[in-house]
């Protein structure tokens, strides 16, 4: 029933706005549309969101957050098609892989946004994965907030089975942050050239691809480079 009233008030539209050329295509495959009802308006950043912290707000959040290490950080949702558990399943690959590093020998996996109370099986997949002091649920923050975690963080990591846009990267790009994301739907359209890419399905693709960015500065500096200029485009 749902479907079918989604599809009669898309076809009595006038003209229909979709986030991203993907979801356009969802659009007409799904519900049948002709090409030239749907036009593409691409989301922005919020301002708030952009303006950089200063040091020492970065370092009072870090503080209050008991933040002393370096991290890995994942921001959005916690449903399904995030993909979660093969995130914290990716992240445990790389802490073996680092286990002797002098710098990220005690690298973390910071996760901000739904309360982990909500969803027990990422609680269940940390404890699988036997990384109960290396994975911090650190639920809802302020944008302030958010902003210093984009700053200080070593890669943003966001393996979505599908996005309709993928704000986040663009969110991480505008401070500098590195990303690696998935190859699926919106996400290539909107980090273009500026991100390294993963089947989301795969936890040691998402690894090796998390470590290259951590492990070789050149490849970083080129995603910080090109994530800038990703991100004004938006």
């Amino acid at each position: 029933i749902r479907f079918y009233r989604t599809r009669q008030t898309l076809r009595r539209a006038a003209r229909i706005l979709a986030v991203s050329t993907a979801t356009r295509r969802d659009l007409q495959s799904l519900f049948g549309l002709p090409p030239d009802k749907v036009q593409v308006v691409y989301n922005a950043l919020d301002s708030h969101l952009q303006k950089p912290a200063a040091e020492n707000e970065i370092a009072k959040v870090l503080q209050r957050y008991s933040i002393h290490n370096p991290y890995v950080l994942y921001a959005g949702s916690a449903r399904p098609h995030k993909n979660l558990p093969r995130l914290i399943e990716a992240f445990a690959l790389v802490k073996d892989e680092l286990r002797g590093h002098t710098t990220y020998k005690n690298l973390k996996l910071i996760i901000i946004g739904d309360e982990i109370g909500e969803h027990p099986e990422l609680r269940h997949a940390v404890v699988k994965c036997r990384r109960q002091n290396d994975v911090r649920f650190l639920g809802f923050v302020p944008v302030e907030t958010l902003r210093v975690f984009y700053q200080s963080a070593e890669v943003f990591v966001f393996p979505s089975l599908y996005e309709g846009f993928g704000l986040p990267v663009l969110e991480a790009m505008s401070h500098s942050l590195p990303v690696v994301t998935s190859n699926t739907s919106a996400l290539p359209e909107v980090g273009g050239d500026a991100a390294l890419y993963v089947n989301p399905q795969d936890p040691e693709e998402i690894a090796r691809k998390t470590l290259e960015v951590i492990e070789n500065k050149t490849i970083l500096e080129n995603l910080v480079s090109r994530g800038r200029a990703r991100a004004r485009e938006f």
